[in-house]
């Protein structure tokens, strides 16, 4: 065979070779295309799960897709692995490396981790990348602010500055950050500019009046403030400051009769007065100064303008702070009635029936804001609990059903306390097995839920059933909230039951340390687990000092008359 027809098959097979390959290459990229567009539109339509399970397919087939990995950087953040969204958005711009999309995303995701190094570097560059987004200096600012690196945040600010001109919000920015570096007098340069800028704007002499009233600087505060005066003085911030400046001057005379002159003014409307009687009380509440004086000046525009619901549930609030349930939950009262549908007041008064445990009030709110507000399962919640404590459990069971039906898919977490609720109820039915099947499904939609995890290993204890299993439910409550007494309780418990006093001992003894309710149990359990621990005088005072706290029992009575730990068959 010549040379030459040796060389003409040779080229032949290779060129063979070359058009399978980019045959098969061209069919990857038509499955690429396919199953990428599907994922997008199983994204468009909710179908989030199999959108997901998508675009790892399609990552599998190319590693190196930027779009993937930007597509499933939105996925683990959803899936509360912010970790994961990094590493896919770091890859995508590995991939594609003048994406704005990508790059700007691995800077938020950054910055919301708390990488604000990371993030100002990532911004660093998009500005470098596309000076004619000037907005980019804003977030590199705040994330320079949060790493500390205050004077390049300032330059980050006055960059913006000099693009979009001067603005309060970039003034008051570089003001705080200059205090930060305690140049007091650069601080007060910024806010002086803008009142240069804007002379016939009193709100910057009012602020100017107020950082130096801040300061200590009383007579200078008092000149800003005069001349915000001649400028509007009607001004509510004005009002609210002189004020402030009469209680900083301890006359709380006058700063009363500043806000009251205020309030009587025919010329100031009603949404004014509320302005300035809402600053005024902020005020009085930021500087922990006596709030009863306010009483008096809300009455006063009540008087005026009984009309005024949103008047009427400052006031609420205002006697809530001061811990007058009652007055408070007739303001909330009478604005459900001026209102129905004003769902703040209805939450009010709800949140003021459930401290006093009033059950028929709660019940009452319940079934009104139900058909109200259809939409919302809270109302369902509150209402199982008010059957649950009149013992109407099969109708608190009924409603916890009805109130699952309407909770949205996004609320696992919600859903997982219902379903908590309806555990205990079983429980309390002498419905044992029921009891635990629900409690396990509350936890499939949420691993955490401490209160769950509590009961079902308290319950599993007391009828000695997977006792293991109740002891790393109970050490998860106890990871959560290390302090909680109930749930120290619980896992002292299960060790006893377990046979291990010592650590029964050292968990319950925890318990009491942090117990400020003085629970019962605990002294009864505590008694139990002295008695173990061969600490039999011990355990029998703990016994008495239980029925002397008002517990009473058979099993308790047993105990103290024989003086010896007895199984309590109440229990279970």
């Amino acid at each position: 065979m010549s040379k030459q027809l040796i060389y003409s098959i040779l080229m032949t097979l290779l060129f063979l070779a070359g058009a399978t390959n980019a045959g098969a290459e061209e069919a990857n990229r038509r499955k690429f295309d396919y199953f990428f567009y599907e994922g997008l539109n199983l994204k468009q339509a909710g179908k989030y799960d199999a959108a997901f399970d998508v675009f790892l397919h399609c990552l599998a087939i190319d590693s190196t897709a930027a779009p993937v990995l930007y597509e499933l950087s939105s996925f683990y953040i959803q899936l509360e692995q912010p970790n994961k969204a990094v590493e896919m958005l770091k890859r995508a711009i590995k991939y594609s490396p003048d994406n704005f999309t990508y790059k700007m995303a691995l800077a938020t995701v950054s910055r919301n981790l708390g990488m604000y190094g990371e993030a100002a570097a990532e911004y660093e560059e998009l500005i470098k990348m596309y000076p004619e987004k000037v907005e980019l200096n804003f977030y590199l600012a705040d994330a320079l602010a949060q790493e500390g690196e205050i004077g390049q945040a300032i330059d980050a600010y006055d960059a913006l500055e000099s693009s979009i001109g001067m603005s309060e919000g970039l003034s008051m920015q570089k003001y705080k950050l200059y205090n930060l570096l305690e140049q007091t007098e650069k601080a007060f340069d910024e806010i002086e500019k803008l009142a240069a800028k804007y002379p016939t704007e009193a709100r910057y002499l009012i602020i100017l009046g107020d950082l130096h009233l801040e300061k200590g600087e009383k007579e200078k505060a008092y000149e800003f403030y005069r001349k915000a005066y001649t400028i509007d003085p009607s001004n509510p911030y004005y009002i609210v400051a002189m004020a402030n400046y009469y209680e900083a001057m301890n006359d709380k005379a006058a700063a009363e009769t500043q806000i009251r002159d205020a309030l009587v003014n025919d010329k100031l409307d009603v949404e004014t007065k509320v302005s300035i009687l809402s600053r005024y009380f902020i005020r009085l509440q930021q500087t922990q100064q006596e709030t009863k004086n306010a009483n008096t000046l809300f009455e006063t525009l009540l008087e005026q303008h009984p009309e005024d619901t949103e008047l009427k549930l400052m006031y609420g609030n205002l006697l809530v702070s001061q811990e007058k349930n009652d007055e408070a939950r007739f303001q909330f009262q009478l604005v459900t009635e001026m209102e129905p549908d004003n769902l703040v007041a209805w939450q009010q008064l709800l949140n003021l029936s459930l401290k006093a445990q009033d059950l028929p009030e709660i019940t009452r709110i319940c079934r009104k804001c139900m058909e109200l507000f259809p939409d919302l399962p809270e109302f369902y919640f509150y209402l199982g609990i008010a059957y649950y404590q009149e013992k109407e459990y099969q109708k608190a069971m009924d409603i916890y059903y009805e109130g699952i039906k309407i909770i949205p898919e996004d609320k696992a977490a919600l859903k997982s306390d219902f379903y908590g609720q309806i555990g205990d109820i079983h429980y309390q039915m002498d419905q044992e097995e029921q009891a635990f099947e629900t409690y396990e499904e509350a936890l499939k939609h949420n691993e955490k839920n401490i209160s769950v995890l509590n009961n079902y290993a308290y319950f599993l204890s007391l009828s000695k059933k997977e006792l293991k299993k109740a002891e790393r439910m109970s050490a998860q409550t106890i990871k959560m909230e290390p302090d909680n007494p109930t749930y120290l309780d619980t896992y002292a418990w299960i060790f006893f039951m377990q046979g291990n006093y010592t650590l029964a001992k050292f968990y319950i003894e925890s318990a009491l340390a942090k117990d400020k309710s003085n629970s019962v149990e605990l002294i009864d359990h505590y008694g139990d687990i002295l008695y173990m621990n061969d600490e039999k005088e011990k355990a029998v005072e703990q016994w008495k000092r239980a029925r002397e706290m008002g517990k009473t029992s058979r099993t308790l009575d047993r105990k103290i008359s024989e003086q010896k730990y007895i199984e309590d068959e109440e229990a279970k």
